[in-house]
């Protein structure tokens, strides 16, 4: 994180919220706490960490940028040796 009073500090939780309360929160209502906790796991576990399209990862998904970089490290020594 950023030093004291660093105006960007909070900037990628924020972001985070903000898209998960336009895109989820402010849809629907829910009947109680746990169908809004289980609409939010299944939002932050399936959504958000596996199709979300990530900018920090050149667009891929989590699951995606893992799987074309799990190789990549034994891709580098067969190329030293």
């Amino acid at each position: 994180m950023g030093s004291t009073g660093d105006c960007y500090d909070n900037a990628m939780v924020e972001s985070f919220w903000a898209r998960m309360q336009v895109g989820l929160l402010n849809r629907k209502r829910w009947k109680t706490h746990v169908d809004l906790a289980n609409t939010i796991f299944e939002y932050l576990d399936i959504f958000h960490n596996r199709q979300r399209r990530h900018s920090s990862i050149r667009m891929h998904t989590p699951i995606e940028y893992e799987t074309i970089h799990h190789n990549q490290p034994n891709a580098l020594l067969s190329q030293v040796g």
